[in-house]
């Protein structure tokens, strides 16, 4: 069962995929911020029908101004999540962008790559977020720096944290939890030395997956507080939810 579930989706991504990258090099040059917006929404929703993940999300997303979204970090899943609410421009380690044709999309699709171990690295990014957040837009962090099962948080790296705070931009904590038929599970987990084609085959070929994405209240930057404190705060905030009941559905 698990194999015929498994190929008719592994056939519909990869038409998805090749799709996207025809419309990155073809369609978005041609349409506004808005028409690449209303793209990346649609797609990432469909792709997440078609790889069986059902999303409901609660709390009051920050849909219009710049915002700093920041979120646990389980799944290659989390960035479709939370764009399928509001399309974000995610900060993402540069080895991703090396990757067969999904670096490609992923970099047409506006991602901002981190040279890790680069001496101006946080600072070139940083720079990049700050043009971002000039012209209104959304931008993604996983301040974890990895993923995780995501039952529990690793500390949160304040470094990236600085642009929101230099800009006055409101930060947005995201709790994800991810849940397999009707409660908590880390099957859909992308941890550790497993590979991305292993774990398309665990979620392409299986049932019941869930994500329950919780926007919660934002942070009013104060130019007082560190970055270390910001970073605290949120990590804060998102390990009280993601110890809680779950929220409330919402749409």
């Amino acid at each position: 069962m698990r194999l015929l579930r498994f190929l008719p989706r592994a056939v519909v991504v990869t038409l998805m995929v090749l799709a996207g990258l025809v419309l990155v090099g073809t369609v978005y040059p041609l349409v506004g911020a808005g028409g690449r917006d209303r793209l990346n929404r649609g797609w990432s929703r469909c792709l997440l029908r078609v790889c069986g993940v059902r999303v409901t999300v609660s709390g009051q997303p920050l849909m219009r101004g710049a915002v700093l979204v920041v979120a646990n970090h389980v799944s290659w899943l989390d960035i479709f999540v939370i764009n399928a609410v509001r399309p974000t421009a995610f900060v993402a380690k540069s080895e991703i962008r090396r990757w067969p044709i999904v670096g490609r999309l992923v970099a047409g699709a506006g991602t901002l790559f981190l040279q890790r171990g680069h001496r101006h690295a946080i600072h070139t990014v940083g720079e990049a977020m700050k043009a971002r957040f000039a012209n209104g837009e959304s931008v993604g962090l996983f301040p974890e720096g990895t993923t995780t099962e995501g039952f529990s948080l690793l500390p949160f790296h304040g470094s990236l944290l600085e642009p929101a705070r230099q800009a006055g931009v409101p930060i947005q904590p995201v709790a994800l939890r991810f849940l397999r038929h009707g409660k908590r599970d880390s099957f859909a987990a992308f941890v550790g030395e497993e590979t991305l084609v292993g774990n398309l085959w665990r979620i392409l070929g299986t049932r019941g997956l869930a994500v329950e994405t919780a926007y919660l209240p934002p942070l009013q930057v104060d130019t007082a507080h560190t970055r270390l404190k910001m970073a605290a705060d949120a990590r804060a905030i998102i390990e009280r939810e993601l110890a809680g009941e779950p929220p409330a559905r919402g749409h």
